[in-house]
């Protein structure tokens, strides 16, 4: 499927997302304060980039897992339908877990997961998402931890794609469509 012609407007600076970053891992530090090992768990492959950013921030015992789900395969909205491509190799009862997300939009992938994640029984369960939009919410969920709160815009950059495309910017961006020439 061709892609529609695009630019990318910075909405979140480099700059910004480490500071948040670090905002961030000390508030986890408190959260988990005397575990004796952290579990956390990306949810592939949006979150690689902000967990490997916030892992190496945060001054905790810990080991990395990774979930990969998927409700958008190459699509720009929600097909509502969680299928997990990946699961965990480790296991998590009874252990302090951080599922990190990259975004938090209708809510459907995180809600599937955690709900997942339950029934395994987990000593301890929190969220983080670099970004979260309220105003797209469809299921009753909100992260524990959130890096920025954003309008309902389609975006990429900090391991966000559009297509697999845009991972690799250091920024948050808006994609905005344009007609081709």
């Amino acid at each position: 499927m061709p892609q529609r012609p695009y630019v990318i407007d910075q909405m979140i600076s480099a700059k910004a997302i480490a500071a948040k970053i670090e905002e961030l891992a000390r508030r986890i530090e408190a959260e988990f304060k005397g575990t004796d090992k952290l579990v956390v768990i990306g949810l592939l492959r949006g979150s690689f980039v902000f967990i490997a950013d916030l892992v190496r921030e945060m001054d905790l015992p810990l080991e990395v897992d990774f979930i990969e789900a998927s409700s958008y395969g190459d699509a720009m909205e929600s097909s509502k339908e969680v299928r997990i491509l990946k699961d965990l190799r480790g296991e998590i009862h009874g252990r302090d877990v951080l599922v990190v997300e990259d975004i938090v939009d209708t809510g459907f992938t995180l809600h599937h997961v955690i709900h997942m994640l339950k029934a395994r029984e987990p000593a301890k369960l929190r969220t983080i998402a670099l970004l979260d939009k309220p105003s797209r919410r469809e299921v009753d969920f909100a992260a524990d931890f959130i890096g920025f709160d954003i309008p309902d815009e389609f975006v990429v950059g900090y391991g966000i794609d559009y297509a697999q495309r845009n991972r690799d910017l250091p920024f948050i961006g808006k994609v905005r469509f344009t007609e081709e020439a």
